[in-house]
């Protein structure tokens, strides 16, 4: 397995979620907001790069023999991504975008932080059953182009408009609010948690009813 291209593809998820979050946070309207938060996801699947929420439900498929090597690949993909999104929050924090979005994206890393790690948890499970079903739909060459790119955009909006929690995005959100702190830490352990059992319930299911 090539681990400096994850990386260097993890990196590029990283930074297309924070194009992507600074665009929704750019939007007053929040169902237009949400709707365009769905170019990063799309973008990162035409690409192929490498998103955490994207890849964890497909670790049910991992064997013995690629155990190992999955897990560090799932690794570097979340730091690859952590990465990504650093880099585009502090670079919209030192440009004249950050003025528009600084209040509101304020507000969401406030309300996350005053959040219960039990809340944190359900809330990311959600998303990471739609993130699943998102990506999943979206190779399903059966299916028109039309519903496979309409599935991104959906997914991705429910889970906004729902307030469902993704690490990922809110590694952008955080860096760009200057809010890094042991709470927002946790915040994100724990969601990554809730995304990983959510991204994994649908193949997991899958692979228990083939099994009968």
């Amino acid at each position: 397995m090539n681990y400096s291209r994850t990386l260097i593809n993890a990196i590029l998820a990283g930074i297309f979620i924070g194009i992507a979050g600074t665009v929704y946070l750019s939007i007053p309207q929040p169902v237009t907001g949400a709707l365009f938060f769905g170019f990063g996801l799309l973008t990162i699947i035409n690409f192929k790069f490498k998103l955490f929420t994207g890849a964890i439900g497909y670790f049910a498929t991992v064997t013995r023999a690629t155990l190992v090597s999955r897990i560090i690949e799932l690794i570097i993909i979340w730091a690859g991504n952590f990465a990504g999104c650093y880099l585009v929050g502090t670079l919209i924090r030192n440009s004249r975008s950050f003025a528009a979005i600084s209040a509101r994206v304020a507000n969401i890393c406030a309300i996350k932080n005053a959040d219960s790690p039990a809340s944190w948890l359900i809330l990311s499970f959600f998303c990471g059953i739609l993130m699943y079903t998102a990506v999943e739909t979206s190779g399903r060459q059966q299916l028109a182009p039309v519903y496979r790119v309409a599935a991104v955009f959906l997914c991705v909006a429910v889970f906004i408009l729902s307030g469902f929690e993704h690490c990922i995005a809110n590694m952008y959100y955080y860096t760009a609010a200057g809010a890094w702190n042991s709470t927002a830490f946790a915040a994100i352990a724990v969601m990554t948690l809730g995304n990983t059992l959510g991204g994994l319930l649908l193949p997991v299911c899958g692979h228990l009813q083939k099994a009968e």
